[in-house]
């Protein structure tokens, strides 16, 4: 009886301790209403059996080994589609977006920021393998195993073009997302990506009105435009794309050589395909390069000293800071007799623990004041490489994914003449009529 007394309490403990990680903790319990008031049902998914946890691990790995295989072996379009299919099915509506890769690297940053946060071995998993992976082999997470981009390209019927101008303009926009989610993850204030994540309230079908319309609209604007939120929010999108820039292997568009037909220009949907430039950079473009380059220290004092200005304005945001700026500010009316309003009885408590409640204030003003200096840099970084992006021009001979900017959904394998003679397949016409032969062609034509 006893050593059963004590597995009991050892099996008690185990899930508690799980609770306190799956779930955020309340700094201070829930005030007792006397209106009849009760709390709403949490959106954070239950705790899993730690089993069930390793096997959306190994459930992910499978994934994206199996789709480096449809990339990179097969070359096939089909068996992408269908493991997309999977992705959506299994990580989107069954396991409710959660846990999921983009909103792992909030948990990673947690971790580095505050000892006191245990962050499971599963999530730290999620977190890194996609990125690791991206600095091999590309975007295969993008490709067919995240549940938000798996949508968006099931649900794409007639894609447009979107203006250069508008494509690198947006461009930054997730790098800054990016840095404004691990900013408020750092500071322990908010998962500022998962909060305000569109897609997840979709797969949970629940949701705020605003989160369930943002959601269908991208949905909408993807049947358009090729995986908008990826493109243009996506902060662990941001990611994958520097590590696919550095990958080692790359999607190529033809087995053999290039015929500059511009069939898998006109495939791409998301404007990731590159044409052929000269080798020779002009001076004018070495000229703004040097400038940019002397400039990028500049951008990034000057985003540290603005973020260190924006520290107490963003240190708002904190839910402390907040309770502890109405602790001390003006006293307003109190509510009629017998009528207490959420916010007035979270006041009253806070009233009780006001040392506790200030000392909390302080030590997240702290946090920002650091963490702020490091996102303005971040900031100015982003900024500064972008200019200095846009005036470089690498020498290409053919036409080529962009590495960063390819999803490698396979789209442009089928419209290659080479790769449709391969296997065994008639080549479709040319996009704009006959173009000359690039260097390669030539070459095989003397060969």
């Amino acid at each position: 009886m006893k050593r059963r007394a004590n597995t009991f309490v050892a099996g008690i403990g185990s899930w508690l301790a799980t609770q306190a990680v799956a779930l955020a903790e309340q700094r201070f319990p829930p005030p007792d209403f006397e209106s009849g008031y009760k709390l709403p049902i949490t959106q954070t998914p239950a705790p899993r059996a730690e089993w069930l946890a390793w096997l959306d691990v190994v459930v992910l790995l499978a994934a994206l080994g199996f789709a480096c295989h449809l990339i990179f072996r097969r070359r096939s379009r089909p068996g992408l589609v269908g493991l997309s299919l999977f992705s959506l099915v299994y990580f989107g509506f069954y396991r409710k977006g959660c846990i999921c890769a983009i909103g792992a690297v909030q948990n990673v940053t947690l971790a580095l920021c505050d000892r006191s946060y245990a962050l499971p071995l599963t999530v730290l998993v999620f977190a890194l393998a996609p990125i690791v992976l991206s600095l091999v082999v590309g975007r295969a997470f993008c490709a067919a195993v995240c549940p938000h981009g798996a949508l968006q390209d099931l649900v794409l019927i007639k894609p447009s073009k979107v203006p250069a101008w508008l494509e690198h303009g947006l461009g930054i926009v997730p790098y800054l997302y990016l840095g404004a989610g691990l900013l408020f993850a750092a500071t322990g204030s908010a998962f500022l990506v998962c909060r305000y994540d569109p897609f997840v309230p979709l797969f949970r079908l629940s949701g705020s009105f605003w989160m369930l319309t943002a959601g269908a609209a991208f949905v909408a604007l993807g049947m358009f435009v090729g995986r908008p939120y990826c493109r243009f929010l996506c902060p662990y999108g941001a990611l994958l794309r520097v590590g696919a820039t550095l990958a080692r292997w790359r999607v190529r568009v033809t087995p053999d050589y290039c015929t500059q037909c511009r069939l898998c220009e006109h495939s791409c949907p998301f404007g990731a395909m590159r044409e052929p430039t000269p080798a020779a950079a002009q001076p004018a473009d070495r000229r703004r390069l040097g400038w940019l380059v002397v400039l990028l220290p500049v951008l990034v004092l000057g985003g540290v000293w603005l973020g260190r200005a924006l520290s107490v304005p963003l240190s708002h945001l904190d839910p402390n800071v907040a309770l502890a700026e109405k602790l001390l500010g003006p006293k307003k009316a109190a509510p009629p007799a017998g009528v207490q309003t959420p916010e007035s009885l979270a006041l009253t408590r806070a009233q009780d623990n006001a040392k506790d409640v200030l000392a909390a204030a302080v030590e997240a003003r702290a946090r920002f004041a650091t963490a702020s200096r490091w996102f303005g840099g971040w900031v100015g970084l982003v900024i500064g490489l972008k200019l200095i992006g846009l005036t470089m021009r690498p020498s290409r001979a053919d036409y080529e994914p962009d590495r960063g900017a390819c999803f490698g959904c396979a789209r442009c394998f089928s419209y290659c003449p080479s790769e449709r003679v391969r296997v065994g397949l008639q080549p479709l016409a040319p996009a704009a009529g006959p173009a000359a032969p690039g260097p390669a062609v030539a070459q095989a034509k003397t060969t």
